[in-house]
């Protein structure tokens, strides 16, 4: 693999990465898609809101477009981690942890991000099983459920107004002394949602699913589900290492067109925005491999 050359490199292979690459190998591109195999839905049990694959694992899905990406000789798959990326004259070139370098003349980024686990003891092992980030994705399923909501301030006002649509037994955790206004709290207590502003100790589950919540105090409050709002960082430094521009969020910025700032290179996915759905990740995938085979059309011709 060492000094390989292709048209497309794809960092990332799980749905906007393989998404992209069905384009580009029906385009006859020649494509490689580097993954490690650590998706961040890999603890999620079913994923939704994905017409025709509603209620599927994360995992069955991408299986099945994996394998359909592969009819495609044109794109060639690599488990590995990338450890850096560089522009160059003609293209990009990436080092794997291998301390191997590829060659390409596009670059699409679609390497997700990595949640930020809070340090609670039962979170992570909760987190995309009852722990959930997303009412669109997992919220039908605990519909007038009792429910939580783990985040404070301006985000968790306006995540409340979200859940409250699911379920009227809702309680926001703030996890400490809030920083609401008096305002955002007699709205809430006009909507009858609690707020719980105690210090978290643990959470209480099984196999995932979680009982309760446990506060340093000795209280607790039991739950169904829990909604938590988490801080993330970018699977590869494309910020450092390319000069791709960021936006306040964290998020690799990109255009209509799925194009960073620096030409050559787009961006796909999670990476790009706060909507995390498969459904997103695969449309835009399907773009950014579209608009990379209309680059190299227009180059070549």
């Amino acid at each position: 693999m060492e000094n390989k050359k292709f048209d497309v490199i794809i960092v990332g292979g799980s749905y906007a990465g393989l998404s992209a690459g069905m384009a580009l190998g029906r385009s006859l591109r020649n494509v490689l898609i580097i993954d490690n195999g650590k998706s961040c839905n890999r603890q999620t049990p079913h994923s939704h809101n994905f017409i025709t694959h509603d209620g599927r694992s994360p995992g069955e899905i991408a299986d099945m477009a994996r394998k359909q990406v592969a009819k495609y000789d044109t794109v060639e798959f690599y488990e590995s981690t990338i450890v850096k990326t560089k522009k160059i004259s003609d293209g990009f070139v990436v080092e794997t942890s291998a301390r191997e370098k590829l060659y390409a003349k596009k670059l699409i980024v679609a390497s997700g991000v990595k949640d930020i686990m809070p340090d609670i003891p039962g979170f992570a092992e909760c987190w995309g099983i009852s722990v959930l980030h997303c009412p669109y994705c997992h919220g039908y399923e605990v519909k007038n459920e009792t429910t939580g909501i783990l985040a404070d301030g301006d985000l968790a006002f306006d995540f409340s107004k979200l859940v409250f649509n699911m379920t009227k037994d809702l309680t926001l955790l703030t996890n400490g002394k809030s920083v609401l206004t008096p305002e955002q709290i007699e709205k809430l207590n006009q909507n009858k949602i609690n707020l719980n502003e105690n210090e978290i100790d643990r959470i209480e589950h099984e196999n995932g699913y979680i009982r309760k919540v446990l506060f340093k105090n000795g209280d607790s409050v039991p739950l169904k589900a829990l909604y938590a709002k988490i801080p993330f960082e970018q699977n590869i430094n494309v910020s450092e290492d390319l000069g791709c521009e960021m936006t306040e969020q964290g998020f690799i910025k990109v255009d209509f067109m799925q194009k960073t700032n620096i030409p050559g290179i787009f961006a796909c996915g999670d990476s790009v925005t706060m909507m995390r759905s498969v459904a997103n990740a695969v449309a835009q995938g399907n773009f950014a491999g579209a608009v990379a085979n209309k680059e190299l059309s227009d180059e070549a011709f």
